[in-house]
């Protein structure tokens, strides 16, 4: 008999419907085609365990499963309950079989039969609506994520009796309900943090008020014990919430990388992501066998934080270069080529020598001549040249630590931020997939970034004596739109433009020589 069940397979961040075919005949032997991976193949010892335990029988004739499309690759371990039930089907041990096509099945079974979680339940989710099904049956742990989608009934089981007993009679489960307006306006307020904490750096914060409003990178480079982590740990506090639509893209992400945090069905804040030096390139941008978004993707909607950024590897910073551009990362394989969103903010920090005492007020460098410009070099010139605001740290007095009085909180930085974006937003409102003045391309400076005849001037001396790239000209006059934003001034004027040229004077050819 001819069973035909239907599962879900996710490639990058996206889910394709995939269609299960059992065949039970006369003959001898299992046999599952359909490019299935090891984890695949393995689901028929699963398979037979799970039907034993729970007193049905595992056909002892031929049985041929057809993962379909075929020339698309089938990964994990996912597939176990969708095959399941069609061999369920197929030897004629299940009633009302016909119910099974309404429905996309997917989970890994136990032996016991038990239903174990599973990765990128919400595009499955999203996947079976846009292909109109009638509903989705998917684990307990991940009914609430896929629950997101609205019009789909989700029904979560933990074990293989459970999802029997309701094709055979439809009634036993009841779908799961998530107020995802609720759910979104609930989320976890990010209290850990706060730039209230933070006693002195005044230039500094207003370099990392200016990086929120427009969505810019920074280099922040000091001593060590300057504040260059605590700055960056609170550069989530000021910016804007997510939207509900940013929140399902940073959450489809995670589901798809199986870091979704415990008992969390939707991330509503934005992600900071700060992996070690020794991160590799693949783990970085993304890739593998079976490709899986890596922490650029991670940090999509959020901050990416590289911290000690010279000893990072070289190649692992340069592989960065085009997704901060693009705002997203390709990763082709022979037979595929995936995109991952990689729309973040990246704030970097290091040490200016070796010793890290470079132009330290106080403390002497003790690194030989020559060494400073060599530790600098670490760090490309055309990473450099990506990064928007490069901010000298300097270390904060005993007067100003030893303050009482609370700085600045960052619910008030947070407000300016908010009046920049909106204009922002207002002005790129015909622009899709626009959101900053970081995102501007060169039609769009050639239409919001007119400067003055002086402003000219004085950024064409800045780029001649700062030796600045083309690039670093496309992103002084975007620091100048975001400053300008900031003080809710149509025009760009001189004093923007200096305060934007002032954040390259980190530039690699104009310092540390």
């Amino acid at each position: 008999m001819l069973v035909k069940t239907f599962g879900s397979a996710v490639f990058g961040v996206e889910a394709i419907s995939i269609a299960i075919e059992v065949n039970v005949s006369m003959g001898q032997g299992y046999h599952i085609v359909g490019l299935p991976d090891n984890a695949v193949r393995e689901s028929l010892q699963r398979t037979e365990s799970a039907i034993k335990t729970n007193d049905y029988h595992m056909p002892r004739t031929k049985i041929i499963v057809n993962l379909a499309p075929a020339d698309i690759r089938k990964t994990g371990s996912a597939f176990d309950l969708p095959i399941t039930m069609a061999v369920l089907a197929a030897s004629e041990q299940l009633q009302n079989p016909e119910r099974l096509s309404d429905y996309v099945v997917m989970g890994e079974l136990g032996l016991d039969g038990s239903v174990q979680p599973i990765k990128g339940a919400l595009p499955m989710a999203l996947q079976a609506k846009k292909d109109g099904f009638a509903g989705l049956i998917v684990p307990i742990g991940n009914a609430r994520e896929a629950a997101m989608v609205e019009d789909l009934a989700v029904y979560g089981v933990s074990h293989l009796r459970e999802v029997v007993e309701f094709i055979r009679e439809g009634e036993s489960l009841r779908p799961v309900h998530v107020n995802t307006q609720e759910m979104f306006s609930l989320g976890p307020a990010n209290d850990d943090f706060d730039f209230s904490e933070v006693k002195g750096q005044e230039n500094i914060k207003r370099a990392m008020e200016i990086a929120a409003a427009g969505g810019h990178n920074v280099l922040l480079i000091g001593p060590p014990g300057a504040g260059k982590t605590m700055l960056a740990r609170r550069l989530t506090t000021i910016l804007p919430p997510l939207s509900m639509q940013e929140a399902l893209e940073t959450t489809k992400i995670h589901s798809v990388a199986g870091r979704l945090p415990e008992n969390c069905a939707l991330i509503s804040k934005r992600p900071f992501r700060a992996p070690h030096h020794t991160i590799s390139d693949v783990a970085l941008v993304g890739g593998g066998g079976t490709p899986q978004p890596g922490e650029i993707s991670l940090a999509h909607n959020g901050v990416l934080f590289l911290d000690e950024l010279p000893e990072f590897k070289r190649t692992v910073l340069e592989v960065m270069r085009q997704p901060m551009e693009e705002r997203k990362v390709t990763i082709s394989r022979a037979k595929m080529a995936l995109d991952f969103p990689a729309n973040f903010v990246l704030i970097a920090s290091m040490n200016p020598c070796a010793c890290g005492y470079f132009n330290h007020p106080e403390k002497d460098c003790t690194c030989p001549p020559g060494s400073v410009q060599k530790y600098l070099n670490k760090v490309s010139g055309p990473l450099l040249d990506r990064i928007d605001l490069h901010v000298e740290v300097t270390p904060v007095s005993y007067a100003e630590i030893s303050q009482q009085q609370p700085a600045e909180s960052s619910a008030s930085i947070l407000s300016r931020v908010m009046v920049a974006r909106k204009i922002q937003n207002d002005r790129y409102r015909k622009y899709a997939g626009m959101y900053s003045n970081a995102q501007m391309n060169s039609q769009l400076l050639r239409a919001f970034c007119g400067i003055t005849p002086v402003g000219e001037q004085l950024l064409k001396n800045a780029m001649e004596k700062l030796n600045l790239s083309a690039r670093a000209y496309d992103r002084i006059l975007k620091v100048s739109r975001t400053i300008a934003d900031l003080e809710g001034t149509e025009h760009i004027e001189t004093h923007h433009l200096a305060e934007a040229i002032h954040y390259r004077s980190l530039d690699r050819e104009g310092w540390g020589s």
